[in-house]
């Protein structure tokens, strides 16, 4: 695939699952004991190598956003090498307990990902999400996980500007008509289709290398649950209490694993099944997003009112078809300041990502959606163009906080020029090396009708997404049921109409959980506390502060 037509790195579909992959050419099964215990068997507090990092406490200062402090945070590189020098700084923020008279701790999150920043949703208010008697007893306290957002180093799969421009000139000369007629289908047929992708996610996949190689292989999720574990110490906290979205639950599991004894209470919202193989999530996901977009048909008028693209779920439906259909042939047409300006309009990925993204919050998402797929269809996609950016921008903002930028300065021979925006990276970092693909091809061509006839586009377009991970650094992670012995009740929150994170995987990891229990909120879009109402809030507020427990069938 020519540099010059590469199309816009794309933020949903397969890579872009909130979450990690657990993925490999076998099914899901037990792992065995001698890799669940590996981490088990020592206390890694107790280590003389992690004792300087276990020994940290924060020095806190003002955030640059009133009312929050900052704070930097520096772990291991590498966890079986601690002492080699080579670390990681990672900015942590706060939001002081609104009661401290009564504070319990702190309560850490991560609003999910991978790839969105702590730090910037904090500063962003998402402090705000949670319930007043959840504020009034911790402290609510993000970070930037390693690699992502403000970390030291920092993970990139962008060229520098200049060596884009060299790239573009040299895959583009003499080769200007071929370069301008490449459009990505969302179903791979053809064995030209099929080398283009191939090609596409090698170029991708040789770019994260080429840039960020050195730390490619240290950015999965068990090493950030280590991470996890070296903040609850320097917060002072003898047990951790913490809630993941999305991403975030694979993170806690994660945790729960490998500290199990270490959890005072534990929220996992929008959940991730760890026993899934990677072509088992991908139609999970898809399959997903799927249903999301026939209840936007079907519900439409009830959230969009009059806005809605059609006067019928039917035509509703035919409208998004039409532009998949139109997007395969030619890209939609954009306007000149649109991000998809430079790759010549929007390509079918493209509009399947910015439809797919809008489902995650119907009551914010849909009016907007409705409005830009009228324009599209009528010949204009810039509105629809523009939903993605508005999500990125949602998600992670900007970087603030001086913490961050001396990190920075302090380590200008370790990191790149970062995008500001480094989230696609850690997302295909992250997903990638958790655990590792099929490395043949032919187990990917294989996967298309399966996730054909469970999901349509949605589910090929996951399929061709994964093929960047075939020539990835590879992870010790394999599919495998929760192993957590010792570990407090942990609440897991799933919401029936999730796009992202399907309700039957909370069901799933509730059960695969010692004690494990599970609040069901019946609604649309992605994940259920701090926009499920009254009801979710009560009880997830009432399991962190006083450890109530929820009873079978809880439904909201």
């Amino acid at each position: 695939m020519n540099r010059a037509v590469r199309r816009r790195p794309a933020l949903v579909t397969a890579l872009a699952l909130l979450g990690a992959l657990t993925v490999t050419s076998c099914t899901g099964g037990p792992v065995p004991k001698a890799e669940v215990g590996a981490a088990k068997a020592t206390d890694p507090a107790s280590r003389a190598d992690l004792k300087p990092f276990y020994g940290q406490r924060l020095k806190w200062t003002d955030c640059a956003t009133d009312g929050y402090e900052c704070a930097r945070l520096t772990v291991p590189l590498d966890y079986a090498r601690p002492d080699d020098g080579r670390t990681f700084v990672l900015p942590v923020a706060r939001a002081a307990a609104t009661g401290p008279a009564k504070r319990i701790g702190s309560l850490v999150y991560n609003p999910g990902g991978p790839g969105a920043g702590g730090v910037s949703s904090l500063e962003e208010g998402m402090d705000e999400s949670f319930g007043a008697a959840v504020r009034a007893r911790f402290d609510i306290v993000s970070f930037d996980l390693r690699g992502v957002g403000g970390s030291v180093p920092a993970l990139t799969c962008e060229p520098a500007e200049g060596e884009e421009e060299e790239a573009e000139e040299e895959t583009t000369e003499g080769n200007e008509e071929e370069a301008s007629g490449s459009v990505a289908p969302l179903y791979p047929r053809t064995e030209a289709d099929r080398r283009a992708a191939v090609e596409g996610a090698r170029i991708a996949a040789e770019d994260c290398a080429k840039h960020s190689g050195p730390i490619l292989r240290h950015v999965g999720t068990e090493d950030a649950a280590r991470d996890l574990d070296v903040l609850r110490a320097a917060l002072g906290d003898r047990e951790l209490t913490y809630l993941g979205w999305s991403y975030g639950t694979s993170l806690g599991t994660s945790y729960a694993e490998q500290f199990p004894r270490r959890v005072r209470a534990m929220v996992l919202d929008g959940a991730i099944d760890p026993s899934l193989d990677w072509s088992q999530r991908v139609i999970s996901q898809s399959a997903g997003f799927r249903r999301s977009v026939d209840d936007y048909a079907e519900q439409c008028a009830e959230i969009a009112g009059d806005g809605c693209p059609g006067r019928t779920p039917g035509e509703i439906r035919a409208l998004i078809e039409r532009l998949y259909q139109r997007a395969e042939r030619e890209p939609l047409p954009v306007a000149e300041d649109s991000t998809y300006a430079e790759y010549g309009g929007m390509d079918a990925t493209a509009v399947l990502d910015a439809v797919s993204m809008a489902m995650y919050t119907p009551e914010d998402q849909w009016e907007g959606l409705s409005e830009a797929l009228r324009e599209a269809d009528r010949g204009d996609a810039t509105k629809l163009a523009a939903l993605g950016d508005e999500e990125t921008d949602e998600e992670l903002g900007p970087e603030g906080g001086t913490e961050t930028e001396e990190a920075e300065e302090g380590a200008e021979d370790q990191t790149p020029d970062i995008p500001a925006d480094n989230e696609g990276a850690a997302l295909t970092a992250v997903n990638c090396l958790d655990v590792p693909r099929p490395r043949g091809i032919r187990p990917y061509w294989d996967a298309l009708a399966p996730a054909d006839k469970a999901a349509g586009v949605y589910g090929t377009a996951g399929v061709t997404a994964e093929l960047t991970c075939r020539n990835w650094p590879s992870g010790d992670r394999r599919p495998h049921r929760v192993n957590a012995e010792g570990v407090p009740p942990v609440l897991v929150v799933g919401t029936t109409g999730d796009p992202s994170t399907p309700y039957e995987e909370a069901v799933s990891l509730a059960e695969q959980f010692p004690e494990g229990m599970l609040l069901t909120y019946e609604g649309l879009g992605h994940t259920a506390y701090g926009r499920g109402g009254a009801c979710v809030t009560a009880k997830v507020d009432a399991y962190l502060v006083k450890g109530e427990r929820v009873a079978p069938g809880a439904t909201c």
